[in-house]
This record gives C-alpha cells, structure tokens and sequence, in this order.
C-alpha cells in the first residue's frame, strides 16, 4: 500500500523525466524551419506525416535521450515526443501572425489607419475574421522587442523565448505494457495501473514497478462511458487525474429551429438570457420574461484579487530595480517572497476564473433545456475594447472571461444536443428588439436628456404612449419621490410595445 504522498512523489519523478527530454526536444528544434517542416505534414521525403505528435517526431527522427545512467523504455519518450510535438505545432499559428504583423508593420504602431488594418488582415491567415484585439498584442510585443533591442525581430522565435514546459504524463500515447484502466467493481470506481519509478534516477527496468491507482469518477461521468487513459498531473502533493471518456449525445442541427435563447453580456449582470418561439408565419412570441445570472460576489472578489496582484507586482518591479540582479541585496529575500505570493495570487485568479465561466455556461445551457430550446445565440465579444466609460468600468470590462464562457457553453451545449451561434455584436444595441427602431441611450430611465450607456429608450413610445394623467392611466412614480418629472417616453406602450430598457455593456 502507498500513500498519497508517496504516490504523488514517484510521479513526479516520472513527471520531470519527461519535463526533461520535452526541454530538450523544444531547445533544438526552437526555430522556423523545422516548425514549418512539422506544419507542414509532410517529412523529408515528402511522404505524409501522422496525425500522432510522438509518431511524427520520430518519423522526421526527432528523439531525445534520458539522461546518462537513467534508463527509460519507449514509452516514457513516446510521452516527451508527444508533448513536445504539441508545443511545436501550435506555435505555427503564431510564427505566421507574427510574420503577417512584421510584414504588415504601420507607420504608428500605436494606431492604424483604415488601410493599414486591411493590409495586416491579409497578411494574416484567417486575419479576416480576426479579433483585432489579438493583433494589438502581437503589436505590443513586437514593440517592446524593438525598444529593447533597436531593432525588428526577425520571426516569432527572436521574441519569444523556448516555452516552459509543464510537468504532466500524457497516458494516452502509451500502449498496455505502461498503463491500463479499467471500470473497478463499485459504481463510479475506475482502477489505473501504471508503471512509476522507484526512485528519481532509475537505474534499470528493475526501478520501475506497476502501481494500482483507484479513482472515483465524479458525478458529470455517465455510467455507460468509454473511458480513455488519463493525463496524470502532480499538484501540491497530490495527483490529479485528468480523465477523457467518450458517450452518445444528440446531434445538433445547423436549421430548423423553432425555439432558441438569446444570450447578452452585461457588467454586474454577467448574463441576460431570454427564449423565443418562431412560428409559420414569422411571428416570434417571447416565452416568459427571461433570467438574469447575477455573480456580483465572485466578480468583487475577482476585482479584489485583480487589484492586489496590481499592488504586488508593482512593489515587486521595485525591488527588482533597487537590486538590480544582486542575489545578495538585502531586498533579495523579500522579492522571492513577493514572487511566491504574486503566482499564488494568480492561481488564485485563475481558478476563480475557471469557477466562474463553468456556472455561467451551466446556467446557461440549464435555460435552453428548460425552454425546449434547440440553438443558443450569444454575441461575439471577443475583439470588445472597453475604453471611454472611465478606467474602473473599462478595467473590469477587459478582466471579464467572455472567451471561456463561451467556450465552456459550446462543451455543456453539445451534450444536451444544443447548438451554439455566435452573432457579430455590431449594431445589436443600436436598434428596439422589438420595432428595429434605432433606441436612444440615456443615463437613466428618468433623465431621458441625459447621455449614457446603461439605459436604452425607444422613440416610438412617446408616439403610442398614453399621456400622465389620462383616465384609466396615472402619472407613475418617480424614483425620487417626485410625481411630475418622469417624461411619456418612459411609460410602457400599451398592448406590449415598446419602452425603456436596460442595455447590457457595449463598446
């Protein structure tokens, strides 16, 4: 028997075996050409690569070697070529976005004009459809390289250095001589069995032993699953099991639907969803009054962390400075306590991030089911640049996690047999939901003069509203207390037509 401790140490001894040799196969191979050699799919020979990472890396003879004295079997170094092969293919992506903004480089770096975003668009693969957000970055970087060093990069490999590699055991590239899994015999117990080490240096093949491993599947696992061998990752002392299984959902359908819920983004107010019914005729009929996913706790808390990390770095840079690369400084010890501190901050971070856009996706995906609702249409924030509503409002717009709700949604979605549209934002606050009149936005509902985002107030109501006073329809009202200043253009319509709204955030 082997307690957790033990367990967690002996793989991560397996762990930094593989961290080692996918270091070496990243320092060698960290560079244009065999980057594009292994994007490309073809070897040397102009024979097509495999699909598999590991097997491709071997055809084109790419290996790395244990360490000398540490004996290892294939399998071990199909998981480094694996992780490697990974790593490198992904970065083709950004050799050519970095490669389209060099070519494409503006006379401001700062600000394009017109011409100068269409002409890094198509220098870009895909640029068309881009997040401008993103060639901002990629901008960004390519400047600082410049003022560092005076001059343009050459390629994505002079500004990015070789990535860090993470310490995790790919179980899915090895065969049942290293790892098997197997449905244990109560329900939800699986049983892995693999091969550790025995010590952090093994010697020979007799240091390396099979450990059984039982895992509790969580409740989100089907009973009737497939499951596949895992990705094993140690963390703080324990092991964690990242485990893929395979099951039958419904397919989606790209037409025909009848019923859908429409989702919009908000600031204190994460999500707004409502659903409709599109009958023969054309008619559209809302179902109900909607719902409103309000996460006001875990996005103050969320701003709380953001700003404490702000305060760490910024004292961290100081001490940085006042050091100046002195391991000796007095101020030396402080800086690693502060660095400590600063990435437990932002795991903290992350994972409240995490935390956030799974409930946000899951509430979601839970009022699509409950409206018989077969598509969700949510709208393409991801290029959004919050700027002119005041710095804590645009600070707290950019640190929402859009991207991952969205993500997270697609996942939960296509298990219900959901569909996922995303909708281009333009003009989708401009127009009444209701008549397509272009709206007026105002501060408030009762300061109808006065300029804003927050609220948004059809015209044509001030047409069909019933006048203060009329029989049958009071004044309303006013939130301060005074009857006589709410003006018509706020009442409601009668019949279900139109009136002041809230607007969700909008750039």
């Amino acid at each position: 028997m082997l307690s957790s401790s033990v367990l967690a140490e002996r793989v991560g001894w397996c762990a930094d075996l593989v961290a080692g040799m996918v270091a070496e196969l990243l320092a060698t191979h960290w560079n244009a050409t065999d980057v594009d050699v292994l994007a490309s799919g073809e070897d040397y020979g102009g024979r097509r690569l495999p699909s598999n990472a590991c097997v491709a890396l071997r055809r084109l003879g790419w290996t790395a070697e244990p360490p000398e004295g540490v004996r290892v079997n294939d399998r071990i170094v199909r998981m480094a070529r694996e992780q490697a092969g990974r790593v490198l293919r992904s970065t083709e992506w950004r050799a050519d976005l970095t490669a389209g903004v060099l070519k494409a480089w503006p006379a401001d770096p700062a600000k394009r004009d017109a011409q100068e975003w269409d002409a890094v668009r198509a220098a870009v693969p895909g640029g068309q459809h881009l997040p401008s957000s993103v060639i901002k970055a990629r901008t960004r970087q390519i400047t600082a390289f410049l003022r560092k060093h005076g001059r343009m990069p050459a390629d994505l490999f002079e500004v990015e250095s070789v990535p860090r590699v993470a310490r995790m055991l790919l179980l899915s590239t090895c065969d049942r001589q290293q790892a098997t899994i197997e449905r244990a015999d109560g329900p939800g117990r699986v049983l892995l069995r693999l091969q550790l080490p025995t010590r952090p240096d093994p010697q020979s093949y007799r240091d390396w032993t099979w450990v059984a491993c039982p895992i509790t599947l969580p409740p989100t696992v089907p009973a009737d699953a497939a499951l596949h061998l895992p990705t094993l990752r140690p963390h703080q002392g324990s092991v964690r099991a990242d485990l893929p299984h395979t099951h039958p959902v419904p397919k989606t359908a790209r037409t025909g639907h009848t019923v859908a819920l429409g989702v919009d983004w908000g600031l204190n107010t994460l999500l707004t969803a409502g659903a409709v019914r599109l009958h023969d005729d054309g008619r559209i009929n809302a179902l109900g009054a909607g719902g409103m996913f309000r996460a006001a706790g875990v996005l103050a808390k969320q701003h709380r962390l953001r700003r404490l990390s702000e305060f760490l770095r910024a004292k961290a840079d100081q001490y940085r400075r006042l050091t100046a690369g002195d391991e000796q400084h007095a101020l030396a010890a402080k800086h690693t306590v502060l660095s400590d501190e600063i990435a437990y901050v932002s795991a903290r971070r992350s994972s409240l991030n995490g935390a956030l856009a799974w409930a946000a996706a899951r509430w979601a995906v839970d009022q699509a089911v409950a409206a018989g609702a077969s598509v969700i249409y949510v709208e393409d924030l991801r290029s959004l640049e919050a700027r002119g509503m005041g710095r804590t409002i645009n600070t707290r717009l950019s640190q929402q996690v859009r991207g991952q709700i969205v993500d997270r949604m697609r996942h939960l979605a296509a298990e219900a047999g959901v569909a996922v549209v995303t909708v281009p934002a333009r003009n989708t606050s401009r127009h009444c939901p209701r008549c397509l009149t272009p709206l007026r936005h105002r501060k408030a509902p009762d300061r109808p003069t006065t300029p804003g985002w927050k609220w948004a107030i059809c015209p044509t109501s001030r047409q069909h509203a019933p006048r203060p006073g009329d029989a049958g329809h009071p004044p309303p009202p006013d939130p301060r207390g005074r009857r006589e200043s709410v003006r018509r253009d706020t009442l409601t319509r009668t019949g279900g037509g139109c009136a002041a709204q809230p607007t969700g955030t909008r750039a």
